[in-house]
């Protein structure tokens, strides 16, 4: 005995999840960003910790390498975790304010548009 169910089995059952759902065309959750839940608290609290940590990280690492290379002490990492901690303040706030990170960070005139909503952005001119 096959283990395989004939095909207008489901086809009917097809048929009669698609008449369930309401849906005439592909079965299946919405997607896309109309149907996407916003991003919570914490996850954008996670974020900006993220940023701020990782930019001022890799600022301690580059000054690190440059101070043993070079052998100046601590002066290169102190300047690059300024560096570091002003780029990680400079990406919280671009995301804060909804620029994104396309050229020019600047919003397409006549777009209101969310923090965090990245589709308003474009080319500077």
């Amino acid at each position: 005995m096959s283990d395989q169910r004939p095909e207008k089995e489901l086809d009917e059952l097809d048929a009669r999840l698609r008449q369930a759902r309401g849906k005439p065309g592909r079965s299946g959750p919405a997607t896309g960003p109309k149907n996407s839940l916003p991003g919570s608290a914490l996850g954008l609290a996670m974020r900006v910790g993220v940023e701020l940590v990782s930019a001022l990280a890799i600022g301690v690492v580059i000054g690190w390498l440059l101070d043993r290379w070079l052998g100046t002490g601590p002066w290169l990492m102190l300047v690059f975790i300024l560096l570091g901690g002003a780029a990680g303040i400079l990406n919280v706030y671009r995301m804060a304010r909804g620029f994104g990170y396309a050229v020019g960070y600047k919003q397409i005139p006549g777009q209101d548009q969310d923090p965090g909503d990245d589709r308003g952005t474009g080319i500077e001119g």
